[in-house]
């Protein structure tokens, strides 16, 4: 009789592990027990890092703003809570791209702004 072979599920497995360590260096893409740590290291630090790249794209939006507030004569903390006593409803993405891409529009939010804080004090 024919020999039994039982390893149609582990063999998936060791592929689909080979092939996410794809472009690993050294037996890092080839010798199994070695890349399946090198993959899990990598998706602990892709789980992290995708939180990590929202707080550090709200710390540049953060500063764009900042930079372009303070050419008209305003500190970004003081322009954000114009925007929100002027009843504006744009998030910092938002108003960081308007920052960069129209400087005319985003004048007329800082005197909108500044027209709030005035009128509020």
């Amino acid at each position: 009789m024919a020999r039994v072979k039982r390893g149609v599920t582990t063999h998936a497995r060791h592929r689909k592990i080979i092939k996410l360590a794809k472009g690993y260096r050294g037996r890092g893409n080839s010798c199994f027990r070695i890349a399946i740590e090198k993959v899990e290291k990598a998706l602990r630090y892709a789980y992290r890092d995708r939180r990590n790249r929202k707080r550090d794209f709200r710390a540049l939006w953060i500063q764009r703003i900042n930079a372009a507030v303070r050419l008209h004569g305003l500190t970004y903390s003081r322009f954000m809570n114009g925007i929100k006593r002027a009843g504006i409803e744009l998030d910092r993405k938002v108003l960081a791209d308007i920052a960069a891409r129209e400087p005319d529009s985003f004048k007329i939010l800082v005197d909108r702004a500044q027209a709030a804080l005035a009128q509020a004090a």
